[in-house]
């Protein structure tokens, strides 16, 4: 089944749970600010997902912007970026959706239909 990371405030989150349930995909969702992934989870995913670690940092969000972190990242190790996301569930990317054999970040409905369907 899949894990959802998601905000309840966020509208992006609203809709691609909306979608899933559309679809008619069963999934858990976990409350990104409270029960945010750790570090060790976040390397996983990170790995696991083949994306750049970037894809993984929520940049509209306040704190992203508060740390002026599109300043300070190019400069940080992968190591240092990935116990900065453990950190605050606010500065990962969401939803973040985690399957047996994949991970995507944020919601983009083709890369989801390619996927989940």
């Amino acid at each position: 089944m899949l894990k959802v990371y998601c905000y309840s405030r966020c509208t992006t989150c609203k809709k691609a749970l909306k979608w899933l349930d559309e679809h008619g995909i069963e999934y858990t969702a976990a409350d990104i600010k409270a029960d945010h992934p750790d570090e060790e989870a976040l390397r996983k995913y990170y790995t696991m997902s083949g994306l750049p670690l970037k894809r993984f940092f929520n940049t509209s969000g306040i704190p992203y912007r508060e740390m002026e972190l599109s300043k300070k990242l190019p400069s940080m190790s992968e190591d240092e970026q990935l116990a900065l996301l453990a950190t605050d569930g606010m500065l990962v990317k969401r939803p973040l959706v985690i399957g047996e054999d994949f991970v995507l970040t944020g919601f983009k409905e083709e890369e989801w239909k390619e996927k989940l369907l």
